[in-house]
Order: structure tokens, then sequence, then C-alpha cells
């Protein structure tokens, strides 16, 4: 955490559902924040769900964390999603779920109900218990005359069981302005256990009434989207735009998902409490309590993820039996700021320093000790930014990244010091952020060539930012020759999928010709494969 007063800290712990502007000043949010009540406070009032006239589900269902023996299932309750109260007032509403072993629930598991909260923005969770392990369950939810999308998710083997085979995907970064969803489409269609979301999954900045890169014939947006993401109502109203996509609520039905975020869900390139521009870090506190607000309504966490104001333990470890355990990590919360801005820049003594972060001192030690008693075949790192040496150019005036590890070398050089004292010989990263597909070995020695793999990276590409992409984009010579051990790059959109055995890793990384125009095709553009106890990726 910060050093900033602990006053700023308690004052952005008093958000609620109404609307607060944080330009204003220090001053006046922490005089808003001192008359307003808790967050969570229950309201008495209670909404008839026959007087919910229109579609509540505009925003589909989902699920997410998967576990041995529960299910968490989420859902939020949006008539009107690009309208600040969704239109519904600010009332409870119960809501009925019930979860079965088919589609058609003619086989019933179990059933209840769940009440919608207006300072939750009508967002619903269900923690379904006594299930099986490692089983498919279908769910759906009702109010009133309404029923839900069919939603479709699978618990997690038990800690220890042996199994054979895991199939997963890891996708990012969606800016709503820059393309359609179209890779949702085809991950829903994939067979797959579990989807891992590695951040982006909002941009802050404004969105058009045409839609940007959508640039629609057939209807335009409120003109509250044409501003950045700021206040709670801004944050919630841009959830309601990105999840009533129809491609990304198929895929949340179609899989359970883990989620972790990056920089755009609050802001571009923040570190810890300092923001990306001159603002007071007590008014971004106030943001950052917001954004994370939102961020917890509109997603399948689990309630030890519930924040506290501008303070959410998003880090978490998930375990597949004795095949895969994953470390979900926040590289945004408690990092150290970045060295030069967060642009490339020729390394120093200042990134080099063994006392800057990205992970924060508490969060590291969770990871090294769940290292230590890891007995699992492959443990993977969900995080977000390219944890590799990543140099710009083949020449000894090469940059890196301040944003990524390459700006927090010896934060990164503990953490593989960690994996090797703890015995791993599976160790695979999985990145988001840079809008590219990246395939890396992870050296014990970046900068000796003839340096032991110690890891794999798989770094995927972006849903939709930066538009259509390209194979090879312009910096694609320089990258891949200044990096030996970068294995692949490929600049366009889409998704990466994975099937893990006890013997070995399988990587595809699948494009989309486009995103500007709906409706793409998809491409098997490669296929890697990393060998139990051998991680040097190689083409499959």
């Amino acid at each position: 955490m910060g050093n900033h007063s602990p006053e700023f800290r308690a004052a952005a712990r008093r958000i609620d559902r109404r609307q607060f502007v944080t330009r204003a000043g220090a001053a006046a949010v922490l005089a808003f924040a001192a008359n307003t009540p808790a967050a969570g406070a229950a309201t008495a009032r209670r909404l008839n769900p026959r007087a919910i006239t229109e579609n509540p589900f505009t925003l589909g269902v989902a699920s997410g964390d998967p576990q041995p023996a529960t299910a968490l299932l989420w859902t939020r309750l949006a008539p009107e999603p690009y309208t600040a109260d969704s239109g519904l007032p600010a009332e409870r509403v119960e809501v009925e779920w019930e979860i079965a072993h088919d589609e058609l629930f003619a086989v019933p598991v179990n059933s209840g109900t769940a009440t919608a909260h207006p300072e939750f923005h009508h967002s619903v969770r269900v923690e379904v218990t006594g299930l099986s392990a490692d089983r498919v369950y279908y769910y759906r939810f009702r109010v009133g005359a309404w029923i839900s999308p069919v939603g479709r998710t699978r618990t997690a083997p038990l800690a220890g069981a042996r199994i054979t085979e895991l199939k997963f995907a890891t996708l990012s970064c969606q800016a709503y302005y820059h393309g359609y969803f179209t890779a949702y489409r085809h991950l829903a269609a994939e067979d797959l256990d579990v989807v891992i979301h590695l951040g982006d999954y909002l941009y802050e900045y404004a969105v058009t009434a045409v839609g940007g890169a959508r640039n629609y014939t057939d209807r335009k947006l409120p003109a509250h989207y044409n501003s950045e993401t700021i206040t709670l109502q801004d944050y919630r109203l841009r959830y309601g735009l990105y999840k009533s996509d129809p491609d990304l609520m198929a895929a949340h039905a179609a899989h359970p998902f883990i989620v972790t975020w990056d920089d755009h869900e609050t802001e571009n390139n923040y570190a810890d409490e300092t923001p990306e521009n001159d603002v007071p870090p007590e008014e971004f506190l106030l943001r950052r309590a917001a954004a994370y607000r939102a961020y917890w309504e509109n997603q399948p966490l689990r309630t030890p993820q519930q924040p506290e104001g501008p303070d959410m333990r998003l880090y978490r470890r998930l375990h597949f039996g004795r095949l895969a355990q994953f470390d979900i990590l926040d590289t945004r919360q408690y990092r150290s700021n970045q060295v030069q801005g967060a642009n490339w820049q020729v390394p120093g003594a200042e990134s080099k320093d063994p006392k800057r972060t990205m992970t924060g001192e508490t969060q590291e030690r969770w990871l090294l000790d769940g290292w230590k008693s890891s007995d699992a075949t492959w443990n993977l790192l969900a995080q977000q930014v390219t944890f590799a040496q990543r140099r710009d150019v083949p020449r000894a005036d090469f940059k890196l990244s301040m944003d990524a590890w390459d700006g927090y070398t010896a934060s990164r050089t503990r953490v593989l010091n960690g994996a090797k004292a703890a015995g791993l010989d599976n160790l695979m990263v999985l990145t988001g952020d840079v809008h590219a597909g990246y395939g890396f070995d992870l050296k014990d020695d970046f900068d000796d060539p003839n340096s032991p793999v110690v890891g794999t990276e798989i770094a995927t590409t972006s849903v939709s930012s930066d538009m259509d992409g390209a194979e090879k984009p312009s910096n694609w010579s320089n990258l891949t020759s200044a990096n030996p051990h970068m294995k692949y790059y490929n600049g366009r959109r889409g998704y990466t999928t994975f099937t893990l055995t006890e013997d070995r890793a399988t990587v595809t990384f699948n494009t989309l010709t486009a995103v500007t125009k709906p409706g793409s095709g998809l491409t098997r553009a490669a296929s890697f494969v990393t060998e139990a106890g051998n991680p040097e990726l190689k083409p499959a």
C-alpha cells in the first residue's frame, strides 16, 4: 500500500450507489464521502418482481473461480443497461436461481433465492454448495415472468485428484470502440474447462455515439458514453455497455471465467496510489474505489474478493487436481511507480533498484510460499504485463518497457529465484496487455543466450484493442532479432487455447482476420509444445 493519509483511504471506503465526482477536489470529496451510507447497507424497500415489465437479463449470466464442491453464479438485473439506474428503482429484488445436471433442467440439483440490492447495482452472486467435483452443471435465474439465458459451468476436480487433461483459454484487452468481440463468439464454441481473462476487460476512454470502429448504422449510443470514466456511475454505465455485447455474453454463458484486472479497468498506467496524470492521490483513491466497486459488481467473483473502498484483494489461487495450480496476480494495486514514466526507455540503475516491486511484498511472499507447497505438475502464473525481457532493437542502445517486468528486474529475479527454490519444473507465465501473441522461453539470465531455460511465457493477443492488427507488425523484425528467446510473435486479434496433460502442454494461438467488421473467421495461427520437465517452447 502507499503511504498517504489513512483519512483519504477511509473516506474512499464510504462510497455508495449515488454519483460522486472526484474532479471537485479533495476537500469536497471527503465531505461527500463522510455523509454517505456505508457500502452495502441494505435498503428496506422491496420491489415486486411482477412490476418489472422489461427483460432484466440484458447482461446475461456468468460463473467464475471453479472449486470442487461449489459454483459461483452471477447476473445483474438491468432492463435498461445504458441508463444510470439500469431501469430499476432503488429497491431490492428477490431473484430465484436453479442449477441442474442438464440444460433442460429435467434433473435439478439445487435452487433458492438471492437478493439483488440497489447498493450493488442489482448484481446477484450465488455460491452454490454441495456439488460434485469435476462436473458440468447448468444454471439460470428467474425474476417474475422473466427467465435468464441458461449458463453452463463446471466444478474443479478435487485437490488431490489425478486428472489426465485440462483445457483452458486466455484472452485480454477488449476496447469496445476498436472493434467487435467476434473472438468471444468463437471462444463460446470451444471445448474448454475454464477461461482466464488477463485484464483490460473495459477501457476508461470515451466511446462515441457510433461505437468507434463499430460505426453503427442502426443505432446510436447515449451521449454520456462520450467521456472518460471517473465516477461510480461512469464505470457502472461502461460495464452496462461492454457486458451487453452478445458475443461476450455467449462466452460467459458457455464457460466459467477466472478474471484479473490490468490498468484500464481503472485508469491507464496507474501504479498503486499514483495516477497517470497530475491528479492528487486523495482524488485518485476515490476514483479507484469507484472502479473497484464496479468491477466487483460486474464480475463472477467470490466473497473474499469484495472490495473495501480503494482496496480489493484480487490475487488468489485455484487448483485443478494435481495437474495444475493457477496463481492469479494483481500487478497494478501494489506496484512501485514506473521509472521514467511508463514508456520504453534505456534501462538504468533506477529500474534495477532491488527495492522496486511489481507485486508488493505481501503478494510476493504469498506467491513464493504457495509454490513451496505446490504438488501440481504445472504451475501457471496468470498476470498482466510481459514478464520476459523484451528489447526493442538488436543493438546495445536498446530500450525496455518500464511498465512491464523489464522495469522491475529485481522483482522478476526474486520471482524466478523463488520458482527455482521451490523446485518448480513446469512454470508457465500467462500474460495479457500487449495486443499481440508472444511465445517466450524464460531464461535464468536473459542477457546470456546460453543461459538455461527455466519456464515458458505465453502472451495472449487482444480481443479487439488496436483494431485489426497485422500478422507481422512493423517492429516484428527488430523484436525477433533482439530477443532470441522469443519463439513467436503475431499481431492479429484473437485468443489462446491450452491443453495440459501430465506429459506436455500444447499452446495454440488463434487469430481473426478483422475485428472492425463483424463475423471474421478463426485461424489456428500456430501451435507449440512444452514438455513436462523440459520447458523449452517448440513448434507442435
